[in-house]
């Protein structure tokens, strides 16, 4: 029986990849933990196909290596065909940008299996830069994500903390396929860009209703690889339009159904009042700081959210996803 599933969800990952399994290979012996590697292939163009291949013909980690293409493109269609595939009872998700420390598969396991209640849970993402970050970007740095704190706390006592983040996230499996739609609206990451962002935080909105509980252990950690185009004024700001745009759907999931349409004229009404608190506070410097500019960006489009979400219900409303995939290597 397997105990515990690293998964990896993976486009265009040529230049990532063989850093992150290379840290995998040699993670330290684990203690009575039998655990896997499964690679989602989410229909890659360039060479990553050949590189999972080349591992698995000389793969030496302790764990086995196996690996599935998914042609339907997204990261939440990735995630919960990972889920699918997995044989461990708990899957520890790493994308491709990010190596795990030499601990990280058995302080996960172990914090897992202390608290007989956790349905999902994550530790510290611990940034490396390949530039330096432009000034100011620390106040928007845990956006990226960066999460350093060295505490242990459960997110129903600490609810203003939100959710784990997904770079590190590990889950129960049966919980996931009990409680998480099949199908997301948030899709998070397709192919280079975004449909919505933050399709992590949606599966946990259906768990955080449970009884199981959403942790943050800051005994385990993962180190995130963050280029230089990740730190440029365009795609920040872009990426923080995407952030905006998602947050009706979190809003939302948080209510009863009942709640819903009592709380949302509050939401407009609040978001309102931040635009004009922020715009008063910063607008000297609007234009030439990035962290300024970024939560500018984030509060306009979070008022414009509740429109963009429900156009996207609309359209989308008849469409049902594909499934055409296939097995690269099942050993």
């Amino acid at each position: 029986m397997i105990d515990f599933t690293v998964a990896i969800r993976t486009y265009n990952g040529a230049s990532n990849l063989p850093s992150l399994l290379d840290h995998l290979q040699t993670q330290m012996k684990t203690n009575g933990v039998c655990w896997e590697v499964l690679i989602v292939d989410n229909n890659s163009t360039d060479s990553t196909a050949e590189i999972i291949q080349q591992y698995q013909r000389h793969w030496q980690g302790e764990a086995p290596l196996r690996a599935v293409l998914e042609r339907k493109q997204g990261a939440a269609i990735a995630r919960r065909r990972a889920i699918e595939e997995a044989q461990g009872k708990w899957v520890g998700f790493i994308d491709d940008d990010a190596v795990p420390t030499p601990t990280w598969v058995q302080d996960a396991f172990d914090f897992a299996e202390s608290r007989p209640k956790i349905g999902a849970f994550s530790g510290q993402i611990i940034p490396e830069y390949e530039s330096e970050p432009l000034p100011s970007f620390d106040r928007i740095a845990y956006h990226m994500p960066v999460m350093m704190l060295p505490e242990q706390f459960c997110y129903r006592q600490y609810p203003k903390r939100g959710y784990p983040e997904g770079v590190g996230l590990v889950i129960r499996r049966d919980v996931w396929l009990e409680y998480v739609p099949e199908r997301q609206m948030i899709q998070g990451p397709v192919k280079s860009g975004f449909a919505l962002k933050g399709e992590e935080v949606e599966s946990l909105s259906h768990i955080r209703r449970t009884e199981w509980e959403i942790w943050y252990n800051g005994k385990m950690a993962v180190i995130h690889r963050i280029p230089t185009r990740r730190l440029e004024r365009g795609y920040l700001l872009n990426f923080f339009r995407i952030i905006g745009l998602s947050q009706h759907r979190f809003r939302m999931l948080r209510l009863k159904p009942w709640e819903r349409p009592l709380f949302f004229p509050l939401f407009i009404a609040n978001d309102v009042r931040r635009i004009v608190q922020h715009y008063v506070k910063y607008r000297s410097v609007l234009g030439t700081d990035i962290a300024a500019d970024c939560e500018w960006r984030l509060a306009l489009y979070r008022l414009m959210s509740p429109v963009y979400i429900w156009s996207n219900l609309l359209k989308n409303r008849e469409v049902a996803p594909d499934s055409g995939d296939r097995h690269i290597n099942a050993t």
